[in-house]
Order: structure tokens, then sequence, then C-alpha cells
């Protein structure tokens, strides 16, 4: 989007300027390098990383020949006197033709390059032993990737490129190819670009109604539209010194899209297009720390805390570095499924889920990493269908019981409470499709209560909403050990001094929160609320409140 706004805006050939920029200032107030540019563009998602490193050079040279010939074609006017030569052959003598009949015509030229880290990308998604040496061989040394970026330094020392953009999803792979271009500068984490990928709330608050108007909608339809992509898309935040939260673009765009053209909502509030970000998640879950992280992100028992991102990533650091929790939280900060989220009192930067959409693939990923088999995950599936439709949590205590609590219980207890055993429910239970999950304002983030509130466009349909307090008895208080528990008849276990006192705590708290919710929802609720206590990682019991 910015390389398109700075295509559209400095591009010596562009004819949408007047259309694009005429209503706004810098349209009526053009600055001296309005229009002045020559403008190239490269795409590096369009490069096959497939092969050894002499094909994906071929790759790589057979795409830059392919865009300096558009760019020929597009400027051939400017250019009749200054022909570019094309080596089919060799793409940087090629990109050198095209600097020298630039460099004639007077006019500069602007370097946009978008999606740079795709190779190191690749290389991170599916790490084998022989993408080591194919990846060594475009970025280092005298890898073809590295000489083109020599190649551009030297063009901006000589004047030929007055300027370079480059994006990319994350630092991977900068490291690398910027020591071949040295005078590059990072500016993601400055605050005045913390509004540049993506949409602040007021944008978005003043499409809704004009959308809703058209749909012969009413004001509190559009409201709750609001409150749908408030919850599920808005949240990230790309400096500390900002305190704007901006929505996600490509999933805003999807909503409203929908929203338009059929009046409704999307049925998936999650994109295909984020398919990418699911295969992040899976690498970072095979990362030594990995794992635990993304276990610790969703549990919320104590926030993620790093003293610094991680603000370079080599193609030698991502296969033999160290994946301490600094480096692996700075990548899934990158990668967007965590977001800056404050200062701790002692200056450490917090990182936290940003909304509902990454809570989901955060949710799914430990249940497929707990739940490898398709017979376990459609049990899982049908115990989680028994609560939406019918108010049944017993299938779903028994399954937790039975499956989930025999991988929890190899986890350190210093480091469980009720956030854990919520997190566990949560991942069974997430189901964007009907519910806004965990949206009430009244409980934050921290607190042991699970709601879900089935969402606006899905009370047409019999699914219950759905309160949820936890509490956790260690076995200690619970005064016997594991292999008592397991044995233990029921109502003996529901009789245990400790885990009465719990269910108590938890049957006041859902009081408390019951009249916050029929307050807010009014008729349209229908709330089964449950206490649910468990007992170490061997046993949980649950009552339901009237």
């Amino acid at each position: 989007m910015k390389q398109q706004t700075l295509f559209h805006s400095s591009g010596c050939r562009n004819l949408l300027h007047e259309r694009l920029f005429g209503h706004l200032a810098i349209g009526q107030n053009p600055t001296a390098e309005h229009n002045r540019y020559f403008v190239l563009k490269w795409d590096f998602s369009g490069i096959s990383p497939q092969g050894d490193g002499e094909e994906i050079k071929r790759n790589l040279y057979d795409y830059l020949n392919g865009r300096i010939g558009k760019f020929s074609m597009d400027y051939r006017k400017t250019l009749s006197e200054y022909p570019i030569r094309v080596d089919r052959k060799n793409a940087l003598a090629s990109f050198q033709s095209l600097l020298d009949a630039v460099q004639e015509t007077g006019h500069p030229l602007y370097l946009l390059i978008d999606e740079y880290d795709n190779f190191a990308n690749e290389l991170m998604m599916g790490h084998r032993p022989t993408e080591e040496s194919r990846y060594q061989a475009i970025l280092s040394g005298e890898g073809c990737m590295k000489a083109l970026f020599k190649t551009i330094k030297m063009a901006a020392g000589e004047g030929s490129v007055k300027r370079v953009f480059i994006t990319g999803v994350s630092p991977v792979a900068m490291s690398d190819l910027t020591s071949a271009y040295n005078v590059a500068e990072n500016i993601y984490l400055l605050p005045q670009f913390n509004e540049l990928c993506g949409f602040r709330e007021g944008e978005i608050a003043e499409i809704l109604p004009e959308i809703a108007k058209e749909c012969d909608l009413s004001q509190a339809e559009s409201d709750d539209a609001l409150s749908m992509m408030r919850a599920f898309y808005n949240g990230h935040r790309f400096s500390r010194r900002s305190e704007e939260l901006v929505y996600n673009p490509t999933l805003a765009l999807y909503f409203l899209k929908a929203f338009h053209c059929y009046c409704q909502y999307p049925d998936e509030i999650l994109d295909s297009n984020l398919a990418m970000d699911r295969g992040k998640m899976h690498y970072i879950a095979r990362l030594p720390k990995g794992r635990q992280l993304i276990f610790d992100a969703l549990e919320e028992i104590e926030p993620i805390q790093i003293s610094r991102l991680a603000d370079r990533f080599g193609v030698e650091d991502m296969l033999y570095a160290r994946k301490d929790t600094g480096f692996v939280a700075s990548l899934l900060y990158y990668f967007g499924i965590l977001t800056l989220g404050g200062m701790t009192p002692f200056g450490e930067l917090i990182l936290r889920i940003p909304n509902l959409v990454i809570r989901k693939l955060y949710a799914e990923q430990i249940q497929e990493m707990l739940l490898p088999e398709a017979e376990e995950g459609e049990m899982a599936r049908r115990a989680a269908q028994a609560l939406y439709q019918r108010g049944d949590m017993q299938l779903l205590c028994d399954f937790i019981e039975q499956k989930y609590f025999k991988v929890f219980s190899n986890r350190d207890y210093a480091h469980v409470n009720e956030l854990t055993v919520k997190a566990a429910f949560l991942t069974l239970l997430f189901n964007d499709t009907l519910y806004i999950m965990e949206s009430e304002a009244e409980i934050e983030r921290g607190h042991t209560v699970l709601s879900m509130i089935v969402r606006p466009d899905m009370r047409q349909y019999r699914v219950l909403d759905i309160l949820i307090k936890f509490k956790f008895v260690l076995l200690i208080d619970a005064g016997c050990d594991g292999k008592t528990l397991k044995k233990m008849d029921e109502t003996v276990l529901r009789a245990l001094p400790t885990v009465q006192k719990k269910q108590r705590e938890a049957e006041e708290g859902l009081a408390r929160y019951q009249e916050k919710l029929h307050r807010k929802f009014g008729d349209v609720l229908r709330l089964r609320s449950f206490s649910v206590v468990a007992v170490g990682f061997e046993r949980v019991v649950f009552s339901v409140l009237e």
C-alpha cells in the first residue's frame, strides 16, 4: 500500500496523480519531488525459491530482466534516445544499462522492493538439510542477492538511484542483504509510521454507517459491526512511543467487502489469506522455546517480557543461533502474532496477542500440538458441540481429564493456575463462526472467566451463550496424590473442603459476571453459566449456576 502511494505520487509517468491526490493537501500543494522520478518496482514474492543456487539465480535474473523490460516499455517515450540493453544471461548487466539510461535523462530513479525476505521465509517454513547450501549461495558471500544489493549500493552512491524503499514481513535476511547495502535505515518502529500498516478505529467507524445506510440497517446494527471488528481485528501497535491501536488492514477490508456486498458479516472471520500465518506458527512451535512461548502467550499468567526487539536475523542466525525467548518473541512480533503491549516498571517491552483472530491461531496451534490425531480432534469437536447446543459440560470435562491432562501433567506445577485450565478449555471451545470469545470489557485479560457471547448475526440459531469461571486446586492443598485422585469417587472428590471452597468462590464470581452480561444484552441472552474446578491435572468437577 505504501509502495503504491509512493509510485503514484512520485512517478514521472503516473497518469492517476490528479485522480488520487487532487482533492488532498499533497495534490493541491505538490512538493518539489512531485512526478519527477522514474519508478522501478520489484516484488520478490514473484520469484520461485525452488531448485539449487544456480536455478534460483536464473529465476531471479529472469524476473529482474522481465521487470527491466517492462520499465523500458513504460518509459519508452522518455527513454527513446537512451535504449536499455537487456542481457538475458546477466540481469545485473541489464540493471546497469537501465541505470546508465536513466542517468542520461536527468530524472532520478526510485527503486521499490517488496517481499525482500521471501527466500529467507521459505527457509524458515521448511528447514531441510539441502536448503542450507541453497540459501548460503543466495544470501552470503558473492551470492546473487548479495551481488544485486552491492550494485544498488553503488548506484545510490553515484546518484543513479535516488531513493530505495524496501518492505517485507520481517527483518529476516536484512542483515545479510544490507551488509552489502550498509546505508539502509530501519523505520518500522518509528512512531510516525505506527499507523502505516493498518486502519485507525475512526476510519472504520466512518465507513460502517455508510454501509449500514446502503443496506437499510439501523445504527445499532452498525455499532454491532464495529464491536465485531474491534474484537477480532483491532489491537496492533508497532511503536512503543505511540498509543494508537490499528486494525489489520487485510482482514478489515475482507470484512468490509463482505458487509458491503451482502449486508452481512462474512461467515469466516479469518480470511484464508492468513493461512501463511499458520505456517509461521508451525515454525515457531518447532523452535526450542517456541512451544512454551505459544502456551505462555495464550495463558497470560505472566505477560511476555523482553529487554528489546531483535532487529536483524541473518540466515546464520536462523540456522545456528541460540533461539532464546527474546529471539522467538521478536519473530512472533514481526509476524504480527504478538504486538507491543506497553512497558514494565523495569523498562522491558511487554508483548501480547493483539486480537481474537490471532488468538484463534494460538488456540488452533495448541490443540494441534496436543491432539495430533484426527480422531481425537473429532472427539473434542463433539464435546464442544454438546456445550454450545445443549449446555452439556460433562463430555468436555471428561475429555479434558482423559486426553488433555495427560499432556499438561508434564508441566511445572509452580507455573500453573486457573489461567492454565482456562487456556486448555479455550483451545477446545474457540469458535469464531458462532461466538465472540472473551470480548466483554468487564472481563479483562488475565481474569479466570471465559465468556462466549453469540455473534449478533448468529442469534437466529439455537446456540447458547456460555460463561465459565475456572478454579485450580494444587495436589498439596487437596491433601492427596495424583493416583489417589484418579481413583476417587466423584462424590468424595466434590466433598473435599478445598474443592468446595473453590466452587463457592467460583459461583460468587459467576453471579457478578452474570449480572453484568444480563444488563448489557438483556433478553436476547441465552446464558448458561458453569464453575469448573481442576484438582491438579488429574480431575475436573463442575457445577451449573442457575
